[in-house]
């Protein structure tokens, strides 16, 4: 599967939640925990102690030819074991 991680996550409370070794990513709608888990091995070279997903509803939104709806999308909390640190969020 190509591209399961959308993209990474960076707000004040999931810099909170950095703190803590956990790492938010935005992830594709199919991706499941094991895949979420080997990517994110493999990409950043970090040992995955748990993925946690949970499904965002989509919210809606007036445009000028009526109300419309923003896609549902999914997002994925990701535990890494003790002392593991992913480069691209430190300094956040």
């Amino acid at each position: 599967m190509k591209n399961v991680i959308k993209a990474p996550l960076v707000t004040e409370k999931n810099t909170f939640h950095s703190a803590a070794g956990v790492y938010v990513f935005e992830v594709d709608m199919t991706a499941d925990k094991t895949t979420i888990k080997g990517t994110v091995e493999k990409n950043f070279g970090v040992k995955v102690d748990s993925v946690r997903t949970t499904v965002c509803r989509g919210h809606g939104k007036q445009t000028k030819f009526g109300m419309t709806k923003t896609p549902y999308w999914k997002k994925a909390f990701v535990k890494l074991k003790a002392g593991e640190k992913i480069a691209l969020f430190e300094g956040v």
